[in-house]
């Protein structure tokens, strides 16, 4: 009973895993009453699975986006050495001036916030009254220097929560800085 019950866990991985064209070619091998004898028990698995699958993806579609834009501003950087070992659940990509022009879907989830809302604004945006004011000089700070700057800042969502937000900011150049890119999350 146990061998039959963890073969059909694994069978049950292996089908979801098919794509439909696949899994037509090998329903027939598969009797309706084992399934209904066993109930589904990898569901969780699955969902994991697909869960970092998503994850995975989006993260590389976010990485693909920044790079259209590293093309069209012919920046410099090696943007996979910006993104290699980072988390992250929000990128914003301003202007020298610090206008956001792009953001990714993980900012509107981390922030509530929706995109078209956020373009041409400032990040500063998102601060408030628990947002510690020597973080946003030291911010404002290393931008002027044109260096990299990793700190932690209270940020508010959209509802007025506050959140601590670590952010990464890299500034992007061609031959003088043009853009600057901010990996953040909800830490």
């Amino acid at each position: 009973m146990k061998n039959k019950l963890s073969n059909m866990m694994c069978l049950d991985l292996f089908l979801s895993s098919q794509n439909e064209e696949h899994y037509k070619a090998i329903e027939h091998h598969v009797t309706a009453s084992e399934a209904i004898t066993y109930p589904l028990k990898s569901f969780c698995l699955y969902a994991d699975y697909f869960s970092t699958k998503m994850h995975n993806l989006n993260r590389l579609n976010d990485i693909i986006t920044v790079k259209k834009f590293a093309s069209k501003f012919n920046w410099n950087q090696n943007l996979d050495t910006i993104f290699k070992n980072e988390d992250f659940e929000a990128i914003v990509l301003t202007n020298k001036k610090q206008e956001i022009i792009w953001v990714n879907d993980g900012f509107k989830e981390m922030t509530g916030f929706h995109k078209k809302f956020a373009l041409n604004k400032r990040p500063s945006f998102l601060q408030g009254e628990k947002t510690c004011k020597k973080t946003r000089d030291r911010i404002k700070k290393t931008i002027q220097l044109n260096e990299p700057f990793t700190g932690t800042v209270i940020n508010y969502r959209k509802d007025k929560t506050p959140y601590k937000c670590e952010i990464k900011i890299f500034p992007l150049f061609s031959e003088n800085t043009t853009h600057y890119i901010a990996l953040e999350k909800a830490v």
